[in-house]
């Protein structure tokens, strides 16, 4: 196959992201969608209010707040009233969200159990050499625009 390494790893990585929902869907978690998963990465150790979470995003607040309520909806996502100014409302994770959360990275431990270390660190490298590791390591990826 004559595939360059760029189209090869966003390939895969769809690939990977697809089977992974396709096991999530099967152990009850029915609805969830790739898109989700980057504003549930601002949930794990945080409450930030819609307009904050659009910030992290890269998009509107009005898109944050679709996200957000589709993700309330599924029952994952809760929005709670600030601790010390009751008028703002911050998005939290429930418990069946950190259910979610838990499941999603087991189920991707287990892929990595199938992976080769040399073809990990060679996906490590290119996402260095183009200037995406920092963004992964501080969470600031955003959905494809």
């Amino acid at each position: 196959m004559e595939i360059d390494l760029a189209t090869l790893a966003y390939l895969t990585g769809s690939s990977a992201n697809d089977a992974i929902l396709k096991r999530l869907r099967e152990i009850g978690h029915e609805g969830v969608r790739v898109s989700h998963g980057y504003l549930i990465q601002h949930l794990v150790e945080s409450e930030p209010k819609v307009g904050e979470l659009g910030e992290l995003l890269g998009v509107t607040q009005q898109a944050a707040s679709k996200q957000l309520l589709e993700l309330e909806r599924l029952g994952y996502v809760r929005r709670v009233p600030d601790r010390v100014d009751g008028r703002i409302r911050r998005a939290q994770l429930t418990d069946r969200g950190r259910r979610l959360v838990e499941d999603s990275r087991r189920l991707r431990r287990e892929l990595d159990v199938h992976g080769d270390e040399e073809v990990k660190r060679a996906l490590i490298r290119l996402l260095v050499a183009t200037g995406g590791a920092e963004k992964v390591l501080k969470r600031q990826v955003v959905p494809d625009a």
